[in-house]
């Protein structure tokens, strides 16, 4: 019988950490109005050691929060099963419209993204935050997954999708 490798490739909270301020993308899980889940990918921020997002107020995945406020945040990386990483944090999700908040989020949206804020880019977060609102991840349940922590060999990058990595 297979040993369970759960363990040898949970990653510390330390790890979780760095890994969500390194990585750019995510995938936001939310409640559709059937119970289905709505699944979209989104650019977020770290702001005082939580996920945060901007979002359209009236988009679909506020309107789901706001009937259900349950979610499943995942970020994930590697190209090859001996790089696959990850994090899957299951939580709820607190929307809100203060403006101080919101505009907290959108430069450090900003700054993730595009680089160092100054004043002189004020129009352009404003003109990003246009119709927002700013939603907090709040955590009830972290998973992640580290494969590098296997020690295998590396496996060189094939298959069908190879040729478009890097686009």
């Amino acid at each position: 019988m297979g040993q369970n490798q759960r363990s040898q490739i949970t990653m510390t909270d330390d790890e979780v950490q760095a890994f969500l301020v390194q990585q750019r993308s995510a995938t936001l899980a939310t409640i559709g109005s059937t119970g289905a889940p709505h699944l979209v990918a989104m650019w977020y921020a770290i702001v005082d050691g939580e996920i945060w997002f901007e979002t359209k107020a009236k988009s679909q995945k506020a309107v789901n929060l706001r009937r259900d406020q349950r979610a499943t945040f995942l970020v994930e990386a590697g190209n090859t099963y001996d790089t696959l990483r990850g994090v899957s944090i299951e939580g709820t999700v607190e929307m809100t419209d203060d403006p101080e908040l919101l505009w907290k989020v959108g430069v450090s949206v900003w700054e993730r993204y595009n680089g160092s804020y100054t004043e002189d880019l004020r129009p352009l977060v404003e003109f990003m935050l246009h119709n927002r609102v700013a939603a907090r991840l709040r955590t009830d349940r972290v998973r992640s997954w580290d494969h590098r922590k296997l020690g295998m060999d590396p496996i060189p990058l094939g298959g069908s999708t190879a040729a478009s990595i890097g686009e």
